[in-house]
């Protein structure tokens, strides 16, 4: 008992307050901004353009990666204590990264990034062609109108929840919302412990964990999303042509995944989980 010690840092409630500030600050970039496109670009374009929009943002935890894989070389206490009284290494199972200066560079970067956000114009001139005779249809309207009315106060919630409701009741989008969530939910869980898997099954480190995923993981994720909006603009698909080729792809993604089953490494015998400590 004398060895159990309560927490006396209160940093998390920073961190965790950082990090609801953050979402409200992205949230809006995705709908609103694939929105923006939407209407103000041409319609065969627009593929492509929301294609950019999503590969640039797999390029962002990409870089993240690499940056935490920096940060995991500098030692916790880095500007406070001298790094040469310092005898364990970054190999040493001790070793705590400078996790904290993530969030600093990150957060430096996030602020001078938001000040092109207000040169923006309130409205852009549509193409002549643009909007005219479209085939898909447009539920855009409605989820702004979903996301401006959730930020309003209580008079305004009866219509926040006619606008969800009509959203939610619609089939082809509710279906798409669903398969979605199942994609993320198997997406995030494999990218979160896969870095810890490297970490314990083949003795990497921390920092040389998160270089090989940022390098190898998310970049091809970005050039998949791209060359699909590629080929989305050069044959025009319709709602129906793109629905089947994005069930065929993501077939294709399935059967490869079953592989994984065949391939792997024995388990390490660590004493009182795998193996008695006789």
């Amino acid at each position: 008992a004398g060895c159990e010690k309560e927490p006396s840092s209160y940093m998390w409630i920073y961190i965790l307050l950082g990090n609801m500030l953050r979402g409200i600050g992205e949230t809006p970039i995705t709908p609103l901004g694939i929105s923006y496109l939407d209407d103000f670009a041409k319609e065969e374009d627009v593929p492509v353009y929301v294609a950019c929009l999503h590969t640039i943002a797999m390029l962002g935890p990409m870089f993240g990666f690499l940056l935490g894989s920096l940060c995991a070389r500098l030692y916790v206490d880095i500007g406070f204590v001298d790094l040469g009284s310092i005898t364990i290494t970054p190999q040493d199972s001790r070793w705590v990264g400078a996790w904290w200066l993530g969030f600093l560079i990150g957060g430096v970067i996030s602020f001078l990034a938001a000040i092109p956000f207000c040169f923006l114009p309130k409205s852009l001139k549509k193409p002549e062609e643009a909007n005219n005779d479209k085939t898909s249809y447009d539920y855009s309207p409605v989820i702004m109108l979903c996301i401006f009315q959730s930020q309003l106060i209580y008079p305004f919630l009866s219509d926040f929840y006619t606008s969800l409701k009509k959203v939610l009741s619609n089939r082809m989008y509710f279906t798409f919302l669903c398969c979605s969530l199942l994609q993320f939910s198997s997406f995030i869980g494999f990218l979160t412990y896969k870095p810890k898997y490297m970490e314990q099954q083949y003795g990497q480190s921390t920092s040389k964990s998160n270089f090989l995923i940022g390098l190898t993981s998310l970049p091809p994720i970005g050039l998949g999303i791209f060359l699909g909006g590629l080929i989305m603009k050069k044959y025009k698909m319709n709602l129906v042509v793109a629905t089947k080729f994005a069930f065929i792809m993501s077939f294709l993604a399935y059967i490869f995944t079953l592989l994984h089953f065949f391939v792997g490494c024995e388990n390490y015998m660590v004493a009182g989980m795998t193996v008695s400590y006789e």
